[in-house]
Formats: C-alpha cells, structure tokens, sequence
C-alpha cells in the first residue's frame, strides 16, 4: 500500500515554512542594512584618512570650494570642493589628474565631472549616479556626479564664510580647530531622499532645488554651495526630517554617520540634545560637550 502526504499535512508544512520565512526575513534585512550601514562608516573613515593627510601636507584641510567672487560678493568660479582635491588621497590620482582646476566645473574640458566614485555612495541610498545643476530658473548648467557626504559649514545657511571647518576659500587647520578635532564634525552623510550632493563642488550660478526623490526636507532652494557643503540650523538635529535640502540625512534609521576633524565616525541620533549638536559643528565656539551625547 502506498503512503503519501495528506492534504492537512502539506498544508501544516507550508504554514511552517512560511512562518519561519516570515521571521527569518526581517533578520535578514537587518542584518543586510548593518553590513550597509558599516560600509558607509567605512567610507567615512577612508575620508577622514585623506583629510588628515591631506592636512598634513598643506597644513590645513581643502577650502569648502574654491571659487573667486565679485564686488558684491558673489561666485565667479571655478568652484571645485573640497571633496575633488582629496582626490589622490583616495588613490583616485586618474580623475584628479584630468580636471583642470584653473577651469570652471561646468567648462566642457572638465567631463571628469560626471565621473562616478564608489567611495562617495552610502550603500544604503540607491541615488541617481548622475544630476543636472541648474540656475534659478531651471536653465541646466552642466551635470555632476553624485555623492552621499557633504562637509560641515557651520550653523548658518552654507556659503562664505562658515563657523565651521569648511566654507568659500577656507584654509582651516587642526591648529585652528580650538574646540577639540575630536568633538567637531567635518563632514556628514546625505541622501538624496532630503537633497542632491556631489563630490565634484560648487557649480557657479546652480541652485540646489529639492527633486522630485526629496521625501523629507522642506520644498525650498537653497545656495548652490549646499552641493558640498552642510549646514546644521534650523532646529534640525542630525537626520531627523523637515530640515533644509543643504542639511543632513541617512537611510540608517533616526540619526545620521557623521565624520569627526580626528578621524573618528560617530552615528548621531536625530533625538540627541540640539545644543551639543550645534556645539559640534563649530570650529571654536568654546562650548563645553560631554562625553555623552
């Protein structure tokens, strides 16, 4: 006589099965973003060693973005950030050694613009690889390609001349950072679900609009700086949702991974104190920080 499986019995083990594969899934996807998460500290940390190195050799860190400026202030170019002249210490000496710095971004010689690095995409943002730089009235300038990190300017709107360590020509070194490099933040993550970012600097006349991937910030353009440079006001703590296009964002959960002036990378909460935060991005406000935060 032949035995088989009863209907009631193939029934019991599919139900199994799909509870274990219901429980196994969100282990996995955890366990997934973790991996994603450390990647993204890592390519932090492979930042802060070019920084360091970088400082090392010129005394201090790259200007936010280099750019000359007429009478009333404005930019008149060329606009490269601090993220292009890190180049060589981020063994990437083939792109560096094609831009020619002298030459505004958007110059034709410049294609190197668009050119992707894997080491400024958080493994976690699935981000267009490529974005169009605009002026105010939707009139593209060039295309950039993309980034996931932007350098701390301060506590104000990004631009010239910031309180913390990267802003218009700055030339801030370790010297200069009197409240600790340990305790000041030099550059933070960005997902383009709050704003574009590009490693390759600030095109001159573009203006940072929030897109159509912007789920979180506020629908306000901002200054084209914001295309490098991060801002840490308007009453945002790091990552949390509301804030400006130019501010910071992770896919990591409530908080984002920030890089510190020494080279460690913390992942500040969205929910910390607000004053220790905004403590954190200045360069010499003299403000005291604990340990905790």
């Amino acid at each position: 006589m032949r035995r088989g499986f009863t209907l009631v019995e193939v029934l019991v083990v599919i139900a199994i099965i799909g509870l274990l594969v219901g429980l196994l899934l969100p282990a996995i996807q955890s366990s997934r973003e973790a991996a994603r998460r450390t990647g993204c500290t890592n390519n932090l940390k492979q930042i802060g060693l070019a920084l360091l190195n970088f400082e090392g050799t010129h005394k201090a860190f790259p200007a936010g973005y280099v750019s000359q400026f007429d009478s009333d202030g404005n930019d008149t170019g060329p606009g490269w950030g601090w993220a292009s002249q890190i180049l060589p210490q981020l063994e990437e000496s083939a792109i560096h050694n094609v831009i020619n710095f002298d030459l505004p971004i958007e110059h034709p010689n410049n294609g190197a613009r668009v050119a992707n690095i894997t080491g400024f995409f958080c493994p976690s943002d699935d981000i267009k690889r490529v974005w169009q730089a605009k002026k105010a009235d939707g009139t593209l300038i060039c295309e950039v390609a993309a980034s996931n990190y932007v350098a701390m300017f301060g506590t104000t709107e990004p631009g010239v001349d910031g309180n913390g360590i990267f802003f218009r020509n700055s030339k801030i070194g370790l010297k200069n950072i009197t409240d600790g490099s340990s305790k000041t933040i030099a550059v933070g993550e960005r997902t383009h679900q709050l704003g574009q970012a590009t490693w390759v600097g600030a095109v001159t006349n573009a203006i940072l609009f929030p897109d159509d991937t912007n789920t979180q910030a506020q629908a306000v353009a901002e200054h084209g700086s914001g295309m490098v440079l991060g801002h840490a006001g308007e009453g945002i703590g790091p990552g949390a949702s509301g804030g400006d296009v130019n501010q910071f964002y992770s896919l990591h959960g409530d908080g984002a991974n920030f890089l510190f002036a020494d080279g460690h990378v913390s992942f500040l909460l969205s929910t910390m104190d607000y004053k220790t935060y905004l403590a954190m991005v200045t360069r010499a406000g003299g403000e005291t920080i604990s340990g905790d935060y």
